[in-house]
């Protein structure tokens, strides 16, 4: 019985410690590029939303994971939200904001920081974002879908 027990631990702890390594794949959305095909100079790896869902009046941050076979200068970065299909918010940054310019060849990652106010509508929204370089009018572009929660994230309901 103790031959067993301790087979099943050396196999058990191995997988689970492989496990806890795909734990971060799993949080991953999914992203759509607005091009089918996806020819763009700029392909997207992953986008990760921290919360997620989303939570009204606390930070999130929304981290796009990319590579390019092209340096980039500069550009834009425009942000377009939809709720339930209507679009309600368009913000434009330049690219320089969200990741470190000159952007190299190779993997680098995006980084937006946004504190939602606390009166936005709980439900499911739909960001699009828009990459353009000095004189490429269109590095990237990709869709993809998010929460935000119905409630502060730890809140509690008060029993008066």
């Amino acid at each position: 019985m103790d031959t067993v027990a301790a087979q099943f631990k050396l196999i058990l702890l191995p997988l689970l410690s492989i496990s806890l390594l795909f734990l971060p794949f799993l949080q991953a959305t999914d992203f759509k590029y607005c091009d089918n095909e996806g020819n763009y100079v700029v392909k997207v790896d992953g986008v990760d939303i921290s919360p997620n869902p989303v939570v009204r009046g606390k930070p999130a941050t929304f981290t796009i994971s990319a590579s390019t076979g092209q340096a980039i200068s500069g550009g834009k970065a425009v942000i377009d939200v939809s709720y339930f299909g209507i679009h309600i918010h368009q913000e434009t940054h330049q690219l320089c904001e969200e990741t470190p310019c000159p952007i190299a060849v190779g993997n680098f990652v995006l980084s937006h920081n946004q504190v939602l106010p606390g009166f936005t509508p709980p439900g499911s929204y739909t960001l699009k974002m828009t990459l353009s370089g000095e004189g490429i009018p269109q590095l990237t572009c990709i869709t993809f879908n998010f929460k935000i929660g119905f409630g502060a994230s730890g809140s509690s309901v008060s029993d008066s």
